[in-house]
């Protein structure tokens, strides 16, 4: 969404929300568009607004989704667990960072 590139992360989020009703409507929760849509989001909250605790939800939908539709090998699956990583240590969550990054380490060394 161009808006998050100018900085206006709460009328991205309008536009994002706006977007995945409808997306979740046609195409279906788990499609990878819709998680896409979601992933934006989370990148709103935490880059932009700094909301941490809704950025974590939205890359743990993404992540649940993107796992269960595409796979854990599938690229979108792995940045997505990558997102999370990071909204972790921006909290200074390192010991959940560190679990996250064993249960996909495999994964990641196939990138």
């Amino acid at each position: 969404v161009h808006l998050s590139k100018m900085e206006d992360y709460e009328g991205s989020l309008d536009y994002q929300h706006q977007a995945l009703r409808v997306k979740e409507k046609v195409l279906g929760k788990s499609h990878p568009d819709t998680l896409m849509t979601i992933v934006n989001m989370g990148t709103a909250y935490a880059r932009g607004l700094k909301d941490y605790t809704k950025a974590e939800e939205m890359f743990r939908q993404a992540l649940d989704g993107y796992e269960k539709s595409l796979g854990k090998d599938h690229e979108y699956t792995k940045t997505s667990a990558g997102n999370l990583g990071l909204v972790f240590k921006m909290q200074g969550r390192l010991e959940e960072k560190a679990a996250l990054e064993r249960k996909y380490r495999d994964v990641w060394k196939r990138r």
